[in-house]
């Protein structure tokens, strides 16, 4: 039964970044349980992955379950057009308990992506209202933002996996990706291209889009808090609203609640997904200031232009409430200092070896760059023989477990890629 119905995913189902010609293997998953996948054959493999970032608390969280089962019984979903419920409600109170207090204004979606193309349209919107022409947008080199058409114009154009598309998107404007790591000392030169770039054109910029200190995608470089912190500052001087994407890094991934709080700072516009509902469900929220919500409701067409079809749905919100409550009660703080320890105490040992030519870690993120692109097909199966799960991608192996991962958990996994580090048929020399 197993082989047939994996014979029939790859006949029939397209998986994420892949051929539905020539696929690559899928593993059968059966149930999943703190940090546990089991795969259909009964081999448990822990998971390093956090399922994209997204499962902090790791799988069938006891608290997680029973706001889904006790949501369910009221409702799965309502449209959020006319009608407002209490979920939704006691997510929105949740999320201005833990945001700084400028950010006022919520507005639910369904994925990170999604969030990304609304607080796009948000900005342009905005300055539309206020009869002003602008719809560039400023980021920098090596960003990714999602897949979708809108979020793709402000991932690196080049070097993104979306140059495929660079004749189609809209074009935007990038500044070089900032060169001085998070641990380095800071040096103001490293602002000059952006601050160059916003002197040029200013007048056309709608907004300056970036994720915080952690570069996903873009080889998950760790830049430094002064960085962001100058580019506040320059948004400032220009009056040009800042979009932080914490999608991937929200919700303590970094060892802050959200990353910009490295850099003391308050976005005019902040995207949160992933982890928002522990990974439970899919939801995305959108939140800004008051002067961009009213100036956009105050101004024709008196109404923001956009409304996802399970906007604000009620299993999900009832979800992510309880995640917030969960976290509110800070142990997670703990978890992630406790991982950041062990990574540095244990990675740091591989990084003399040749084939790796750095090791990064910030909070629960370890990151190893290596010289040369991973074999994926061949890499990902030695981790599920070895009884890990970890994907990585281009020359990177990455680490984002669950907050609740013990050490002896994290020790398999660094074993593991000890090992397929020292093994060549796993690159792509």
């Amino acid at each position: 039964m197993n082989k047939n119905n994996l014979y029939f995913n790859s006949k029939y189902i397209w998986h994420p970044y892949d051929s539905i010609v020539k696929p690559l293997p899928c593993y059968f998953v059966s149930s999943a349980k703190g940090v546990h996948i089991t795969l259909q054959s009964g081999v448990q493999i822990i998971d390093g992955m956090s399922s994209w970032w997204s499962a902090i608390h790791g799988y069938n969280h006891k608290k997680l379950n029973q706001a889904l089962k006790k949501q369910i019984d009221h409702m799965s979903h309502v449209m959020f057009g006319g009608f407002t419920h209490k979920p939704a409600i006691s997510l929105c109170k949740r999320l201005l308990n833990i945001l700084p207090k400028k950010l006022k204004r919520i507005f639910f979606c369904d994925s990170g992506s999604v969030s990304i193309e609304i607080a796009m349209k948000m900005a342009l919107q905005y300055w539309k209202a206020l009869k002003i022409k602008k719809n560039k947008f400023l980021t920098i080199r090596n960003g990714y933002h999602g897949d979708t058409l809108f979020a793709m114009s402000v991932c690196d154009p080049v070097n993104s996996m979306h140059n495929l598309y660079h004749n189609v998107i809209p074009k935007n404007l990038f500044s070089k990706q900032p060169q001085i790591s998070f641990q380095e000392k800071w040096n103001i030169c490293d602002i000059k291209s952006f601050n160059d770039n916003m002197m040029k054109f200013h007048h056309i910029i709608a907004a300056v889009i970036l994720e915080p200190i952690v570069q996903g995608i873009g080889n998950m470089q760790f830049y430094h808090s002064e960085y962001l912190k100058n580019i506040r500052l320059i948004c400032n001087i220009y009056n040009i609203p800042l979009i932080i994407d914490e999608i991937a890094t929200g919700f303590g991934r970094t060892g802050k609640l959200f990353a910009f709080q490295y850099s003391n700072i308050t976005p005019d516009i902040l995207c949160i997904g992933k982890a928002l509902t522990g990974g439970m469900l899919t939801l995305s929220a959108v939140i800004t200031t008051q002067k961009i919500s009213d100036i956009i409701s105050n101004n024709y067409p008196y109404k923001f232009m956009h409304g996802p079809t399970f906007m604000g749905n009620p299993l999900a919100c009832a979800v992510a409430s309880k995640n917030i409550s969960i976290l509110q009660k800070g142990l997670w703080k703990q978890q992630v200092r406790c991982i950041e320890k062990y990574f540095i105490n244990n990675l740091f040992l591989m990084k003399n070896h040749p084939r790796i030519k750095e090791i990064r870690v910030l909070g629960a993120i370890a990151v190893i760059e290596c010289y040369h692109f991973v074999n994926l097909k061949l890499i990902q199966k030695f981790f599920v023989n070895h009884g890990v799960w970890i994907r990585p991608f281009k020359n990177i192996i990455y680490l984002t477990p669950p907050y609740i991962i013990k050490k002896y958990y994290l020790k398999k996994m660094i074993i593991a890629i000890k090992y397929a580090i020292q093994n060549n048929r796993f690159f792509i020399l």
